[in-house]
């Protein structure tokens, strides 16, 4: 009965650090490459103190230091150190016909700390939506303040606001922009005025100092001041500075608004060197530079603009070959800048450096003598002192004394000493190569590369060495791509492995090491882009290095092993299994080739032995696995204690035991890998770098034990390791993003075991983070975002919110799409968006989803073809996606299907292949489907014999063993149910109580195997097989099966969606088992007469029991959003309230909206109070007076911890004065909801507020909600007993008659109404029955009674006989619409079996009775009275019989009575509605 998952692809990072499949890299393939050259240097003298002139370009005040990294970039609105805000504003009166004029502005050390060499400055004044702008000032170097003389008019409004900006920029022709921003002050006009004022200074607004920026030593623009006058408005003999003129095309403002963004982004770039900042300047330079055709007045400008972030780019980048880019960029620049263009001068400047950069990088003099001749007219045509004609000359002077120069044009933060440099060479650089290596430092890298790159830059193609310096250039690029993910890097160092290898021949005694750093860089494109032409070169170059290493060639060993493991990748990714066979081949020749003795023999132990165990991964042979575990022992015997490398050996054998251990279960070996992890993260203490790994690898030891024995403690400790390696791994770290899943996998896994929501909460949380990590082009950002996919799916199941199934399928489209057709990943691609749609299936019944996700499961298959190792894991999830779909549309097609793929897939899993468990269990449930459809018992014997042969492989303590119990003890069960075989039930029975023993307590399997006894132990009551158990097992096997079903009623798992479904298949199969043990416990007790009746129930729940082994979608009309269940809820939400040990909820179903779950303030401790409270209150305080104080504590007690946190919630659905209904469950059975409140003046209470209905059961609402056809006139009995049998006359019920009278007055007159009266004799038991089936309304008043001890019997009591409710629910009632039931007791449940609902009102519903009217408790004949007159006027108010109205009819009588404080408030709330 139970559904196995099929085996999917989640992409999960492997856990152990050390990657114990592939431990060593063998032999280090890159590490004999950097070759050490004896050959003399060729001196070449070089240009370095061009480094200092490119500073002075950026840096070129007197007093500029360096600005500190991490800076953030300043907001516009740059307020001074000191704000002045005006002090008592009011004192200050600007008059209508007075206005403010600044007359001069002056700004001192502008050029401060700039990295740019300015064109000009100016000022810009905004005011009342109009600006301002200053003419734009050159600055000389010995000039400290800049001063402008213009006139600008401020606004006359005193509460105006100004702001003044002061801008550095670029061009002195047609501006662009404004420039890059210095300083910005605001202030209104009252404020300006006053501070010339307060400081008494005439016509002088003091000067604002500014402190340097956030994170800087000094800043440009230190102070900051003006003059300003008070003039009469009619003064107009003075000429203003006029407003700056708006530009007016579209474009125009595009490209201002372009080029801002480019400057602000440049600028926070040079303090904080952060190259996103520097790449986005770029984008909107490139796009200002689209929005300027060749004719368009700003195009020198735009073009001069990106020239120069270019430059940068190449400095920052160490790009040194890409300088013709901005030398193009300059040139055109320039040339549309004629001789007398005020801009030409700082154009050619820029050229002149930029020329002279690739010179110092290539040597070609021609670029020398352009730059000299450049730099020559600019100080022809600028003034000495111009900071344009000093940078010039400088950069002359020191090219005249350095003709060349070798220069780290990547980084001109640096200023190098005025002294040559010369190459290196390859000599040098290989040491300092080795020396780069061992260290981490970025900027350390950075320089060595650009060594390189100048050592290129001088050994030409047909220098011996060239192909030396490319290989080892090569190998650090690609060592600068691992850490930083750069792809640029990777493709150029396989450019240049390429050319290092066209420069070694066949016969080039280097040849072979060309060969094998082209492979290894071609292997690596491949692991992070997937295309396989990368991977299959690879494997083709090191064969050729291969050849050119024959027996006896002493790096012939390393070809190898370099061989093995790229044919083993591609094993990996293409499942090709003479890939691997040949893999091991070669390591078992490398092995040979390192005798016992040999320095790097427990390298190949490790290498064979991770290639045998992945063998074993895939062919299941315990040879491998055996052979592998004894090499590495042999390995870690040749690490004695001491030896650096024990800890990795300690790691690998732990890992291949515990691989063991997860197949054979010997605890031995789980218990040795772990003592093995502990040892060998002990020899990596607090602070060595390897620690984080070994936490790994132990806390993945950890849980793989976990999921065999479930002690929660070593799930603990794994997730505590995790935590621990992810304070290792802080943000920025390289490996942090792997321990964000490595500890959101093992949360998730607490959350599947005790279902803490919060471990799910933070496992999806760590897992966005690592998703961010991992941005779009990271190679590893399928596998996080199918991480978290699953997640989401994860927590889409437990609290049903739809947004995190579609996030999940939208993340699992965009890993797809990072896989796109070729690539080696797709398929496990396919399988995880297919089982992601297939969950929303599911959930939502959408066939499109589940069409689709069969599509891609095909896809999927398609890529695995015969020989492919993933072939059966494919197999197995296309055949339950077509299972599923049979399941729903009944086509026989996809079933068939189903099962030959289902058949292929254990014939691909051989004896003692791991995955074969999981497919016998998978093709088992497809021929039990089969034969539930077909009845053919050869499917049921074959689904039986591979579920013994599944359970054989999952060994005693293996965490899959009791689901496989559940799975065959259901088939057993079937059946005998089939063919009557006892021996079959016993063996059910017995697997089943096995399985329950193995489960822990929180575990969800437990409601599947409750069910499943549940059903056993009824077919043992029903097939007469009692007391054939054990001899301490109870022989009513009723009891026994009622027992286990309150067990599994009472397991609630976490979540608002396994809650809902809990409650609603439970309380269904409450009812089923409420219904049909009426019929088994007959008086007579004769299974024999009752075998029907037995044969029913069993099917019934049968098929209830079913629906938990079934995805929700399948649950005929019991999906949380099936349109039958939402429809239920069509004439008001339903509060489903659900008690269980580990908390108490109510759900809220409406009509429109998904479900929502509200955990109550209560539990079952507090519950069991709260019931006991109102009984005793009940009993002890039935006076004849309204005060009742223990009686109104208890119903302020409901209200505050059960139906307030519902009502507060209500808002959202139901408008006040609208109906509710309550489906209770346990002990809320017993709880008078309606009456709750806070019984206080002015206080809250429902009834105020809601219109209060009850339903047993959902299944009952429903049904009492389908119309029939009514006869013309309604039939209503009235039934009356004032003295029944048994009962003395001083029992008399003195006001039956008279009630029945006072019905048949309030009821419309004939033919409306079809009135007949039984009361006194006639009102017998058999009188009433012939009523009850001839009449659809009923009234009966007489006494009523509970039996607690066998609810059945609670009856309405006749003349001669009681009418029992075991009588009731033998009619059907199905067309009756309403009945009152004015007697005593008549709701009242069993404490004892709560969940039952079994009482004489919930009796009448559950046989059909649309509409009852009941009593919770003993109810007065006054109350009666008054009540039963109150209720029949408003329902038949306007002349019509309508049950609908019973409700609010009963709701405005009880409101009548509460009006009487003289009432005792247990008779003002006794009475409740059940039903429509």
């Amino acid at each position: 009965m139970s559904r196995l998952v099929p085996g999917h692809f989640s992409d999960y990072p492997p856990p152990m650090g050390d990657k114990p499949s592939h431990p060593e890299c063998p032999q280090n393939p890159g590490r004999t490459n950097i070759v050490i050259s004896e050959m003399l240097q060729v001196v070449n003298i070089t240009l370095a103190t061009l480094y200092f002139v490119i500073t002075l370009l950026f840096r070129f005040a007197t007093n500029s230091v360096p600005e500190p990294l991490g800076d953030a970039l300043q907001a516009l609105d740059e307020e001074p150190s000191h704000p002045e805000q005006p002090q008592d504003s009011g004192e200050v009166h600007i008059t209508g016909v007075q206005q403010v004029v600044i007359t001069a502005i002056r700004a001192t050390d502008l050029t401060l700390g700039l990295r740019r060499i300015p064109a000009g400055f100016h000022v810009v004044f905004k005011a009342d939506g109009a600006e301002y702008q200053t003419s734009n000032k050159s600055v000389r170097i010995d000039q400290a303040v800049v001063e402008w003389h213009e006139r600008i008019l401020l606004p006359c409004e005193p509460s105006s606001k100004v702001r003044v900006s002061v801008y550095a920029s670029f061009e002195l022709g047609p501006m662009l922009c404004h420039g890059e921003l210095l300083r910005t002050l605001k202030n209104r006009i009252v404020g300006i005025v006053y501070r010339k004022k307060r400081l008494a200074v005439v016509n002088e607004y003091p000067a604002i100092t500014f402190q340097p920026k956030q994170g800087e030593v000094i800043s440009p623009c230190t102070s900051l001041s003006m003059t300003l006058e008070q003039r009469l408005s009619d003064e107009n003999n003075v000429v203003l500075c006029p407003p700056t003129a708006l530009r007016s095309e579209e474009h125009t403002d595009t490209l201002t608004l372009r080029t801002d963004a480019g400057y602000r982004l440049l600028a926070r770039y040079r303090r904080t060197q952060d190259n996103s900042d520097l790449n986005q300047s770029i984008k909107h330079f490139e796009r200002a530079s689209d929005l300027c055709p060749m004719d368009h007045p700003y195009r020198p400008a735009a073009l001069f603009n990106l020239a120069n972030v270019k430059f940068v780019s190449c400095q920052a980048d160490g790009r040194f070959l890409d300088l013709d880019i901005p030398i193009s960029l300059f040139q055109d620049a320039l040339d549309l800048r004629p001789t007398d263009h005020p801009d030409r001068a700082i154009t050619q400047l820029h050229l002149g450096i930029a020329m002279l950069a690739r010179f110092a990088k290539r040597g070609f003099q021609m670029d020398a003598n352009a730059a000299e001749e450049l730099l020559s007219e600019v100080l022809n045509i600028c003034h000495a002192n111009s900071h344009i004609h000093r940078a010039a000359l400088l950069a002359i002077e020191t090219s005249a004394l350095h003709p060349a120069a070798s220069i780290d044009a990547h980084d001109l933060g640096h200023e190098w000493p005025a002294a040559s440099m010369l190459p290196l060479s390859p000599n040098q650089l290989a040491h300092k190569t080795e020396w780069c290596l061992r260290t981490d430092d970025p900027h350390v890298l950075d320089e060595v590369i650009s060594l390189h790159y100048d050592a290129l830059g001088y050994y030409n193609a047909m220098h011996p060495c060239r192909g030396q310096l490319l290989n080892n250039l090569g190998i650090i690029l690609s060592i600068r791509f691992e850490r930083r993910g750069n792809a640029e890097d990777l493709d150029q160092a396989i450019t240049l492995g390429r050319e290092a290898l066209a420069l070694h021949p066949v016969g080039h005694k280097d040849r072979s090491k060309s060969l094998n750093n082209l492979a290894l860089q071609l292997s690596t494109r491949f692991n992070h882009r997937g295309n396989a032409e990368d991977l299959d070169q690879a494997i083709a170059l090191h064969r050729e290095a291969l050849a050119l290493r024959p027996v006896g060639h002493t790096d012939r060993s390393s070809s190898l092993n370099n061989i093995a493991l790229q044919l083993s990748t591609r094993f990996n990714h293409r499942g090709n299994a003479e890939d691997l066979d040949e893999a091991i081949a070669l390591h078992r020749e490398a092995l040979a080739l390192r005798p016992v003795g040999h320095t790097d023999r427990s390298s190949s132990l490790n290498n064979l032995a991770a290639l045998l165990s992945t063998r074993f991964d895939h062919r299941g042979n315990a040879e491998d696995l055996d052979e592998a575990i004894a090499l590495h022992r042999e390995a870690l015997a040749l690490r004695p204690v001491g030896h650096t490398d024990r800890s990795l050996s300690l790691s690998n054998l732990a890992a291949l035991l515990s691989t063991r251990f997860d197949h054979r279960g010997n605890a031995e070996d789980s218990d040795q890998a772990i003592a093995l992890g502990r040892e060998a993260l002990a020899l990596r203490p607090v602070g060595h770098t390897g620690r984080s790994k070994s936490l790994n690898n132990l806390a993945a030891l950890l849980s793989t034990r976990f999921d065999h024995r479930g002690n929660a403690e070593d799930l603990d400790q794994a997730i505590a390791l995790h935590r621990e390696a992810l304070a290792l791994h802080p943000v920025g770290h390289t490996d942090r993003s792997m321990s964000l899943n490595n500890l959101a996998l093992q949360l998730s896994t607490r959350f599947n075991h005790r279902g803490n929501a919060e471990d799910l909460d933070e496992a999806i949380a760590l897992g966005r983070e690592a998703l961010a990590l991992r941005p779009v082009g990271h190679t590893d950002r399928s596998s996080s975002l199918n991480n978290l996919a699953l997640q989401l799916s994860t927590r889409f199941d437990h609290r049903g919110n739809a947004e995190d199934s579609d996030q999940a399928i939208a993340l699992g489209r965009e890993a797809l799409a990072l896989h796109p057709v070729g690539h080696t990943g797709r398929s496990k691609s396919l399988n995880n968006l297919a089982l992601q749609l297939s969950i929303r299936f599911d959930h939502r019944g959408n066939a499109e989803d589940l069409d689709e996700a069969i599509a891609l499961a095909r896809e999927a298959l398609a890529l695995c073809p015969v020989g492919h190792t993933d072939r059966s894991k494919s197999l197995n999830n296309l055949a339950s996606r077509l299972s599923t779909r049979f399941n729903h549309r009944g086509n026989a097609e996809d079933l068939d299907e189903a099962i030959a793929l289902g058949r292929e897939a254990p014939a691909l899993c051989p004896v003692g292949h791991t995955d074969r468990s999981m497919s016998l269990n998978n093709l088992a449930l497809q021929f039990s489907t089969r034969f539930n459809h077909r009845g053919n018992a050869e499917d049921l014997d074959e689904a039986i014999a591979l579920g013994r042969e599944a359970l054989a492989l999952y060994p005693i303590g293996h965490t899959d063993r009791s689901s496989s119990l559940n799975n065959l003890a259901n088939r057993l069960s079937t059946r005998f149910d089939h063919r009557g075989n006892a021996e079959d039930l016993n063996e059910s029975r017995e697997n089943l109580c096995c399985a329950l023993t193995l489960l822990t307590q929180h575990d969800p399997l437990r409601l599947k195997v409750h069910a499943s006894l549940a059903i056993v132990y009824l077919s043992f009551h029903s097939s007469g097989l009692d007391g054939t158990g054990g001899p301490d097992e109870d022989t009513d096997s009723l009891n026994v099966a009622m027992h286990h079903f309150k067990a599994a009623a009472n397991f609630v798992p976490g979540g608002l969606l396994p809650r809902l479904r809990a409650s609603l298949d439970w309380e269904q199969g409450r009812t089923i088992i409420w219904t049909q043990m009426t019929r088994l416990r007959t008086p007579l007790d004769n299974l024999q007469t009752h075998s029907e009746h037995a044969a029913a129930l069993m099917k019934r729940f049968r098929d209830l029991s079913s629906l938990l082994d079934r995805s929700p979608a399948s649950h005929a009309g019991w999906t949380p959003n099936s349109p039958d269940l939402q429809e239920s809820a069509r004439g008001g939400p339903i509060i489903v309230l659900v008690a269980s040990k580990s908390s108490c909820d109510a759900i809220i179903i409406t009509h429109t909206q998904p479900p929502t779950s509200i955990q109550l303030p209560t539990d079952l401790k507090k519950l069991i109070t709260l019931v006991n409270a109102l009984q005793e209150a009940i009993k002890k305080e039935a006076v004849p007076t309204g005060n009742q104080p223990a009686l109104t504590m208890a119903l302020r007690k409901l209200w505050d911890d059960v139906v307030c946190p519902v009502v507060e919630n209500l808002d959202r659905f139901a408008p006040q004065g609208s109906r509710i209904w309550w489906c209770p469950t346990s002990l809320f059975n017993f709880l008078p909801l309606h009456a709750a409140g806070e019984y206080r003046t002015n206080g809250k209470s429902l009834s105020q507020q809601y219109i209060s209905s009850y339903t047993p059961s959902l299944t009952a609402l429903m049904r009492a909600r389908r119309r029939h056809d009514r006869s013309p006139s309604v039939p209503f009995a009235a039934i009356g007993q004032n003295l029944p049998a048994g009962h003395s006359s001083e029992s008399t019920l003195q006001f039956v008659e008279p009630e029945l009278e006072l019905v048949r007055s309030l009821l419309p007159p004939f033919p409306t109404v079809s009135f007949t009266k039984i009361t006194s004799a006639d009102a017998t038991k058999s009188r009433a029955l012939r009523a009850l089936r001839d009449n659809t309304w009923l009234h009966f008043s007489c006494h009523g009674t509970q039996n607690f001890d066998d609810p059945f019997k609670s009856a309405f009591l006749m003349r001669d006989q009681s009418l029992s409710l075991l009588d009731i629910t033998q009619m059907d009632l199905s067309r009756h619409e309403f009945a009152f039931l004015s007697a005593c007791e008549t709701a009242v449940g069993d404490f004892a079996t709560p969940d039952e609902v079994i009482h004489l009102a919930a009796g009448l519903q559950f046989a059909g009775v649309k509409s009852v009217v009941g009593t919770l408790w003993k109810v007065n004949d006054a109350t009666v009275q008054r009540l039963v007159e109150a209720f029949y006027k408003n329902l038949c108010r306007d002349g019509k019989m309508n049950f609908w109205g019973a409700a609010r009819a009963l709701h405005q009588a009880v409101h009548s009575l509460a009006r009487d404080k003289d009432m005792p408030l247990d008779q003002r709330i006794v009475f409740m509605h059940i039903g429509v």
